[in-house]
């Protein structure tokens, strides 16, 4: 008993608040719009709420490749090797600006479904949609950054392999559960109305949105 009386206080007084900390900072920053929340209302406009939240699932599996190898050392690679950050970064750069530039320059606006609601499923559109989730998450190195910093100040030194992976978990959720009701939210037929009413005006202002945060990630110096 005194055994488990250790146990439960250790998570309860340590584990727990550690993991309250984490995910209520997460919850915030998932909240703030980005580059993720404009990949999912796209792909939900395009291909419906089953990409939308696909996407979302994207987004996850990147959230648990940027939280897993914050964990496993890669900002402070990062911090050595300067020109292997830059590398990514401008590569994720350039990856956002891309989208943004097809959003801004498409003329086929027919070739859009008159609302997410009435998309109709196309040959590998969920999986383009998933990896399109993916690559707009890994687009983004500073993620690595944020969690290394995150991880740092509230993960104790030598904790549990098991509680660091169930820290990665939680970020997950958190990002890939938002995300994924922004989709559904974004597919139901009243705010799919509006949006097919004003679709050119809102792609091209997303791909601004998109332009501008490839932009902003390439001069960053942080």
């Amino acid at each position: 008993m005194p055994e488990v009386t250790a146990f439960m206080s250790g998570w309860f007084g340590g584990h727990l608040a550690v993991a309250v900390f984490i995910g209520g900072v997460w919850t915030v920053t998932v909240l703030s719009p980005g580059p993720n929340l404009l990949a999912t209302l796209h792909a939900t406009a395009r291909g419906g709420a089953r990409a939308g939240v696909t996407t979302a699932a994207g987004i996850g599996l990147g959230t648990a490749i940027w939280s897993g190898l914050s964990l496993a050392g890669l900002a402070v690679l990062f911090e050595t090797v300067t020109w292997a950050y830059t590398a990514v970064k401008l590569a994720g750069a350039a990856y956002l600006i891309v989208i943004g530039l097809k959003l801004l320059l498409q003329r086929n606006a027919g070739a859009a479904p008159l609302h997410p609601a009435q998309a109709a499923p196309v040959p590998g559109g969920l999986r383009r949609a998933f990896f399109f989730g993916l690559a707009a998450d890994l687009a983004n190195p500073k993620a690595a950054a944020f969690f290394a910093s995150l991880f740092a100040v509230s993960v104790p030194a030598g904790a549990p392999l098991a509680f660091q992976a169930g820290i990665c978990a939680l970020v997950v959720v958190i990002a890939a559960g938002w995300y994924a009701l922004a989709a559904l939210i974004f597919a139901r037929p009243r705010v799919a109305a509006a949006y097919a009413r004003a679709r050119r005006w809102i792609e091209r202002v997303t791909g601004a949105l998109f332009i501008a945060a490839g932009l902003r990630l390439a001069t960053d110096r942080s």
